[in-house]
């Protein structure tokens, strides 16, 4: 493990990049603890929805939890079982971004150049900030500071890209401090698996294994012809990582919207079509809300369906024309849940994710003569309900086969649910 170094000319040469990695502890368990600290300090508790149910999924938990067996992913049941002392706590978004937003607003103290991930963790590039102190002292500084300003524990990596940067904040938490150079990676990561290279996941790990390549240093010395012709340009990549070279910059432009969604894990298994229709309904209506607010219309459908065992399917269509329509992305939706869905198949989550976004003042809409018509009126009914909707809350105008007692109908509630099907991808399994 490396140590904690206090050699402040380690960084001294201004010839290379100095990228900080930014790592939030534990986050969401550790923002309840700093809100409550009489409540919560240094006991097992855990981020969890459906908490009243007692059979939502966890979000994440604290150090404690995690000592006592308590995993990301695990129902609140599961957890339970593996800590009867558990505290669970229901998910407060607006608290965390607000935390969030404290925490990266010190790190743009220090440099223009910050690239947020998530919302618990971002990296820096403190290359050109020697107005504030040597490398380490800035990464100290900052540290230091999200702890008395926030109450927040993060680990932070000091690297010379953002590869190892991020490896270095995985290497020691909570609350780690690391230096991780490229003439450290032979020592330290040649002898790990390649899944545990930041980028190389198990499939790709599997892979490389029948390739008879599995470790890093293996991979380092692995012919790079070969890697090219069994993964493409990836191929290449992975030569380099695994010598520790990264050339990615840190990007602070913020790049526009890939893809909006909402997914929603349920507290029982749903096996009957009409009531999955009615989640989707739900989902297909914020989606579309988003989707408007944003100024953008979507080509493509996507729809996850979870069973019960956690195996999990995606499937899409892309359509003719793009729209922003709930009632056009909840009929898509539908068509691909009874074509992918088998009669009686138990269901515990199900999502709806839009893609091939663009802007609407950009997007050439097909009408024939009924549409050209029926269109415009549409919009202002819908304009008219969004209206509604902004000044007296997203409960002010539902359809009937919005309402019922599931998760699905708690999406319009910013503080319960997360913000996108990336971020609640994120939330599932995540381990902070």
């Amino acid at each position: 493990m490396p140590e904690d170094r206090t050699d402040h000319g380690l960084f001294s040469s201004r010839k290379g990049r100095v990228i900080l990695h930014l790592d939030m502890n534990a986050f969401y368990c550790s923002v309840h603890e700093a809100e409550e600290p009489e409540l919560y300090r240094g006991k097992p508790t855990a981020v969890a929805g459906s908490v009243e149910l007692r059979k939502g999924i966890i979000v994440t938990s604290s150090y404690a939890a995690r000592a006592k067996g308590v995993r990301t992913g695990m129902t609140v049941r599961q957890g339970l079982q593996a800590c009867p002392d558990l505290i669970l706590i229901k998910p407060d978004f607006d608290l965390y971004r607000q935390y969030s937003r404290g925490f990266m607003s010190i790190a743009w103290q220090y440099t223009p150049l910050v690239e947020a991930m998530s919302i618990d963790e971002c990296y820096l590039d403190i290359t050109g900030s020697s107005a504030f102190g040597d490398p380490l002292q800035i990464a100290h500084q900052i540290q230091d500071r999200i702890r008395g300003e926030w109450n927040l524990p993060c680990s932070v990596g000091v690297a010379p890209n953002k590869l190892l940067a991020k490896m270095a904040s995985d290497m020691q938490k909570p609350g780690g401090f690391t230096v991780l150079r490229i003439r450290d990676v032979p020592r330290l990561l040649w002898d790990k698996p390649c899944d545990a290279l930041f980028g190389i996941g198990r499939k790709t790990a599997e892979k490389l294994k029948r390739l008879n390549i599995r470790t890093i240093g293996q991979l380092a010395a692995a012919d790079e012809q070969l890697l090219v012709k069994q993964f493409g340009v990836m191929g290449a990549w992975m030569k380099e990582a695994a010598h520790g070279i990264d050339r990615a910059p840190v990007s602070a432009a913020r790049e526009r919207n890939k893809s909006v969604g909402h997914t929603t894990t349920l507290p029982h298994d749903v096996t009957d079509r009409q009531e999955a229709h009615r989640i989707l309904l739900n989902l297909a209506d914020q989606t579309g809300r988003r989707m408007r607010r944003q100024k953008l219309v979507a080509s493509t459908v996507q729809i996850v369906i979870r069973r019960p065992d956690m195996s999990t399917i995606t499937r899409s269509m892309t359509m003719p024309d793009p729209t922003d329509e709930m009632g056009v992305i909840h009929r898509e939706a539908c068509r691909l849940f009874d074509k992918h869905w088998r009669e009686g198949e138990p269901v515990r989550l199900l999502g709806i994710t839009l893609q091939n976004l663009k802007p609407l003042d950009e997007a050439a809409v097909q009408l024939d003569l009924f549409e050209y018509e029926l269109t415009p009126r549409k919009e202002a009914l819908t304009r008219a309900m969004d209206m509604l909707r902004d000044k007296f809350g997203e409960d002010a105008v539902l359809t009937a086969g919005m309402l019922g007692s599931d998760p699905s109908t708690l999406i319009r509630n910013k503080r319960i649910r997360g913000t996108s099907l990336q971020t609640d991808e994120h939330l599932l399994y995540s381990d902070e």
